[in-house]
């Protein structure tokens, strides 16, 4: 593995101000397989020097492991070592800050009692208002009952709310929106809905974070048809949504068409089932979906609601073999299951110019290096390989887009409008095997998600016009 910030410390210690010390101390963590990103005198004497030094590491014990290495100079005093990423949690990510002074009665006065009680009641008989003079109109709800936590499982809620005070604090850097976690200590739906319910009407927009499959989908559906304001399943739309935008570009260097593509599918989860539906949506006719028990086909018993669906609208062969048959001869891949299941030797069976996109974290299902000698475009959901498959780059905008259309609701079209505006922000001049999305900090994607999705919910007719800003 590569050294990655996200095991990034930095060690306070001391040297001996002359001899060799400091470049010890760039060659032992050389050799121990780290990488100093910097190195900072903070103290200086004529016997010793105090250096910060910071650097990079694989996991936990290999951090661990880097401390010791350098405890191990000759002459060196450890003094402290700070986690570098816990150091940007202490205290939590986001803050609530007012958006005007309270400076005196005046003040006071119009921001709270008496004032506001105007407004309470202005909204009271008018309850469409609140859009307009309160934070609703931009205000999103990250939900999670912590049950599918990234890659970690069923970790419960305040385990996860340092992953939905993250998710908060994208919405705001990238879009604009006051987001707020809500980690439910519960995992039973009916409470899950009702709570959601009856939290609504502060917010503009629910985003349901983390949660299991197959709950997710009874979750979304009945909030769906409850709530007048949009839903949204990151875990299923996000990645749904970021792979259509990354395939489309794939398929343009291939010179293939979304309509005319073989596609093996490994994964029928929450993210698998959505990106199946979106891409069908979007002119995928021939399809194989593989899950844990194999191929899914009409045939197979035990199958529930969603792989149902599945089995009636894939696999139109009804081919029952295995995944690596599956594979064979086809021109994309995409996995969102399990590491390890493919070996290079089964993706130099897939057609010429093959796409495989094998998402699974942090572990894909074929080692992308062993990919990449038999595929002509690679992308993974990891950030230390090319084409990355990151939500971010999805749900800022689409959230954006949503909220100024004052949508109602969540559709296809908009999903789809969305992967499409992703794709276009990167031109024909950049598109290349490893450049098929853009980065999430460039500086046109958000906005032409936004627009994307706007346009998609005015054609869809189920938004409405903003208020102006201050009318009465």
């Amino acid at each position: 593995m590569v050294p990655s910030v996200s095991y990034s410390i930095t060690v306070r210690l001391e040297v001996p101000a002359r001899g060799s010390a400091v470049s010890d101390l760039t060659s032992a963590v050389e050799r121990a397989g780290g990488t100093i990103t910097a190195l900072d005198v903070t103290a200086s004497g004529h016997e010793r020097l105090r250096i910060d030094v910071t650097c990079a590491a694989t996991d936990t014990a290999h951090a661990d492991r880097l401390v010791e290495v350098l405890r191990a100079v000759d002459g060196v005093t450890i003094h402290k070592v700070s986690d570098r990423t816990f150091l940007m949690h202490l205290g939590g990510k986001i803050e609530m800050q007012s958006k005007h002074p309270i400076r005196n009665r005046d003040d006071l006065s119009m921001i709270y009692t008496p004032g506001v009680a105007r407004v309470s009641m202005a909204i009271a008989a008018n309850p469409e208002d609140a859009r307009r003079l309160t934070i609703k109109r931009n205000t999103v709800a990250v939900v999670t009952d912590g049950s599918a936590v990234l890659g970690l499982g069923n970790i419960g809620p305040q385990a996860a709310l340092p992953v939905m005070e993250g998710k908060a604090a994208l919405f705001k850097r990238f879009a604009g929106i006051d987001a707020w976690p809500i980690c439910l200590d519960t995992q039973d739906v009916d409470t899950i809905v009702e709570v959601v319910r009856a939290i609504a009407p502060g917010f503009a927009g629910i985003n349901l974070e983390d949660i299991s499959a197959p709950r997710c989908f009874e979750v979304e559906r009945r909030l769906r048809d409850l709530l007048d304001i949009p839903v949204f399943h990151d875990d299923q739309h996000g990645t749904a949504i970021v792979v259509l935008g990354a395939l489309t570009n794939a398929l343009r260097i291939v010179g293939k068409k979304l309509s005319d593509v073989r596609l093996v599918m490994s994964g029928a989860g929450a993210a698998g089932t959505a990106i199946l539906k979106v891409l069908i949506a979007a002119g995928a006719q021939d399809v194989v979906v593989a899950d844990v028990d194999g191929v899914i086909h009409a045939g197979r018993t035990g199958l529930g609601t969603e792989l149902r669906w599945i089995a009636e609208h894939t696999n139109q062969a009804q081919y029952t073999g295995d995944l690596r048959g599956a594979v064979a001869g086809a021109d994309v891949f995409v996995g969102v299951s399990a590491p390890n299941i493919l070996t290079g030797a089964d993706i130099a069976t897939m057609a010429p110019d093959a796409v495989v996109f094998a998402l699974a974290n942090p572990d894909p299902e074929v080692d992308p290096s062993a990919a990449r000698e038999h595929a002509t475009v690679v992308a993974t959901g990891r950030s230390d390989y090319p084409n990355q498959i990151n939500n971010v780059l999805a749900f800022p905008g689409v959230f954006r887009g949503l909220l100024d259309a004052h949508s109602k609701e969540v559709r296809e079209s908009m999903l789809i409008a969305a992967a499409h505006a992703i794709a276009g922000v990167v031109t024909d001049e950049e598109l290349n095997p490893n450049y098929i999305v853009p980065s999430v900090f460039h500086p046109d994607v958000h906005n032409a998600v936004a627009t994307a999705v706007r346009d998609a919910v005015a054609a869809a007719g189920v938004g409405a016009p903003p208020a102006q800003d201050g009318s009465l």
